[in-house]
């Protein structure tokens, strides 16, 4: 891929609930990256799915839609929200049905050749982070800098179940882990593009270390590499 100017490509994978979305966006802040959030774009289109009526099994139906999709984020005093075909769903996305139906509606291949083309093109010219769960190995396999973040499934459950409660949610603690365990199984036995981690990844485990703690990790990886490089930041 070479060497940018603008910065490189950094790729976070990794399972449901690991914390990618968090620190993506704080990796980003300390680098002065741009973050992009395929997961919300994911959620962003089950939803939209979901509203419009189709029958994901329609391949032709469903391929006709995810060409016409829009979705883009936007900076709002200082909150990252996610726009979809114009319409502000950075709420609705984060409930648990939407979860469920993301992890089915994010393996068909219609919805992942859409997404995988504007990903791409939002983060072609380097200067960004991205996470999800096939970044390193599908959509950027070149990207300069991956890491595969994980955390057990207890914890997991545990931080999605306190953000499921702060939210209004009522939900038990097992239901919720119960429900990360489900969403693993379902991401690594797709068909297509299914959880895994690049070979040339770097594993980092947050289960038992703060947030500041991997985001510390993290940077010195990448100055490492931009010391040995010689890449701009």
């Amino acid at each position: 891929m070479g060497i940018r100017g603008r910065g490189i490509i950094i790729a976070i994978d990794g399972p449901s609930g690991a914390g990618k979305s968090t620190v993506a966006r704080l990796l980003a802040e300390r680098l002065g990256y741009v973050q992009i959030d395929t997961g919300a774009m994911y959620r962003a289109a089950a939803l939209l799915i979901e509203q419009s009526g189709i029958d994901p099994a329609d391949q032709c139906a469903l391929e006709n839609f995810c060409q016409g999709l829009d979705i883009r984020f936007e900076n709002n005093q200082g909150r990252q929200t996610v726009i979809a075909n114009g319409v502000d769903v950075t709420n609705q996305i984060r409930t648990p049905e939407i979860s469920r139906l993301t992890s089915r509606i994010s393996a068909l291949k219609p919805v992942r050749d859409a997404l995988i083309v504007s990903q791409r093109r939002m983060g072609g010219e380097g200067g960004v982070v991205l996470e999800g769960r096939d970044i390193g190995t599908v959509v950027f396999p070149d990207a300069e800098l991956k890491f595969y973040l994980i955390a057990s499934a207890e914890e997991r459950g545990r931080r999605r179940f306190e953000e499921l409660i702060a939210n209004g949610e009522k939900v038990t603690l097992q239901e919720t882990i119960d429900e990360v365990v489900r969403r693993d199984i379902q991401d690594s036995e797709r068909d297509i593009a299914p959880l895994c981690k690049a070979t040339d990844a770097v594993l980092v485990d947050s289960s038992s270390i703060t947030v500041e703690n991997v985001l510390d990790k993290m940077e010195d990886i990448f100055r490492a590499k931009i010391n040995r490089t010689g890449t701009d930041l």
